[in-house]
């Protein structure tokens, strides 16, 4: 702090304690004028109601007149006189650092006798799956949701319905985490508005969907371009993050409005990777707990 705001926060401080002291001892002698019946005169509810003047009870004005006293020894042992550091030396930063070190010194353990369990395993441990919920929210509900329901206009998947793009076995799933994804499927418009329709009631079709059986019939041949990627049944293919569309869930939703958004514009979908942030321990508990959740 810089000698003009010390200054400043000094000059402040004692203003304001000096302003309150003086006020709290001429509040204790000042003489209001009253009225013969102890009152001031002043009334409310038609005279129902009248100010009394009393003087404070001793109890209130000893602990009252005890904060000033309690003020000024914090003011010596902590900072908060300007740049002051206090007989005690206190500083926040340390207190945080301090916190830390044994924050980590009993978290450091814990995940060391994580390190070697597989997250299949390891999602059976409620250790585990407590510190990798409370990670899950604090690093991937924005996208996710709390609970892990995903986001269709973000194009984030639902991590509860065990349908996954990439695969849902403990190491795929970290590897998403660690790695992230990326997923881009290109826009189809110059099949031609009609041709985009048909091909979207098909895919309707392949679910089970409500449809137009004409329509889908006649979009089942523009499907060939699409099976390079979801198979020629539609059932997608996991090492592309190519989704299955015979399932009915749905990645952006499954309106044929939807599905004509996605063949039409295409789509691309990016989940950024976490290990600067997370590390391996902190993405294992992570993994964990998704899994524990979606194969309850």
């Amino acid at each position: 702090m810089s000698t003009f705001w010390s200054a400043w926060v000094i000059g402040l401080t004692v203003f304001n304690l000096g302003l309150t002291f003086f006020l709290f001892v001429w509040g204790q002698r000042v003489e209001i004028p009253t009225l013969a019946d102890g009152t001031s005169g002043h009334t409310w509810a038609h005279g129902a109601l009248r100010e009394g003047v009393r003087r404070l009870p001793l109890w209130w004005a000893a602990i009252s007149g005890s904060m000033f006293v309690i003020g000024a020894i914090y003011l010596v042992l902590y900072p908060g006189f300007g740049a002051n550091p206090g007989i005690l030396g206190w500083t926040a930063h340390r207190e945080l650092h301090e916190d830390m070190q044994a924050n980590l010194g009993k978290l450091d353990p814990l995940l060391e006798s994580f390190r070697q369990v597989p997250v299949e395993e390891l999602a059976g441990n409620p250790a585990a799956t407590r510190m990798g919920q409370r990670l899950f929210i604090d690093n991937c509900a924005a996208c996710h949701g709390r609970e892990g329901h995903g986001n269709q206009l973000l194009g984030a998947p639902d991590l509860m319905d065990k349908d996954w793009l990439y695969g849902g076995a403990g190491e795929a799933i970290m590897a998403s985490i660690v790695n992230g994804r990326s997923g881009t499927m290109p826009p189809w418009e110059s099949l031609g508005d009609a041709a985009v329709k048909n091909l979207a009631q098909y895919v309707l079709s392949l679910s089970g969907q409500p449809h137009d059986a004409a329509a889908a019939t006649a979009g089942k041949a523009q499907f060939a371009i699409c099976s390079a990627c979801h198979g020629a049944d539609g059932t997608g293919n996991q090492a592309l993050g190519a989704p299955n569309l015979t399932d009915g869930i749905w990645l952006y939703g499954g309106t044929p409005e939807a599905i004509e958004r996605s063949i039409r514009r295409g789509r691309s979908g990016r989940m950024p990777p976490w290990r600067d942030r997370l590390g391996d321990d902190n993405t294992r508990v992570i993994a964990a707990w998704i899994y524990s959740q979606a194969n309850r």
